[in-house]
């Protein structure tokens, strides 16, 4: 079980706006809380989110999720997030979890694996540098689909199968509906930010 991805405090104003329709949410597994409702942050009042370098980034929104999600999990829902907007991805390394942000608003979150203390994922602010729907990774002979690369040797965001025990060699495996969705989300440049412990 993974814990929540922001902790109560992140949500201390927080407001609930109530149910927007559900046509559309993503899911893995139906029983994830109601995907249609997000958490709104009042104007001039929005919340912010610790990035890299101690600086923080504004959230108008949250995915309103509300239980644990599972090794597995992901939830995409842009239902009440502009159309157009500057992408931001936050990958939250102690609470395993990926969030995606347009204009401040979440609208995909997800369950992920990272490095292990051999082979650990670096935290900090990323450009994207390449994208590529089918990758295979050079230096361990694998299949990377939905590659996002992070870093000149070799650390990216790809598709994976995400299960209690796993880890990968420095990158971010995300479940490979979310690592589609994502990719069609992001351009190169846009920034990744990892958070460490």
């Amino acid at each position: 079980m993974i814990r929540h991805r922001f902790g109560l405090a992140a949500l201390a104003l927080v407001v609930a706006t109530g149910d927007l329709a559900t046509a559309g949410a993503t899911t893995t597994k139906t029983t994830i809380g109601s995907l249609g409702t997000r958490f709104r942050y009042p104007p001039g009042r929005e919340g912010a989110l610790p990035m890299a370098g101690g600086q923080r980034m504004r959230v108008r929104s949250l995915l309103n999720i509300r239980r644990p999600m599972q090794f597995g999990d992901y939830v995409w829902n842009d239902l009440g997030a502009p159309a157009e907007g500057v992408i931001r991805v936050r990958v939250d390394l102690p609470r395993q979890t990926v969030s995606v942000f347009r204009d401040g608003h979440e609208i995909g979150t997800a369950v992920i694996l990272y490095g292990t203390d051999h082979k650990p994922t670096p935290t900090g602010t990323f450009p994207i540098l390449m994208r590529a729907r089918q990758h295979q990774s050079s230096l361990y002979d694998a299949e990377m689909p939905y590659m996002l690369r992070l870093t000149n040797d070799g650390v990216a965001i790809h598709a994976s199968s995400v299960r209690r025990g796993s880890a990968t060699h420095g990158c971010i495996g995300v479940p490979l509906d979310f690592a589609r969705l994502l990719f069609d989300q992001v351009a190169r440049g846009d920034l990744v930010t990892i958070v460490g412990a």
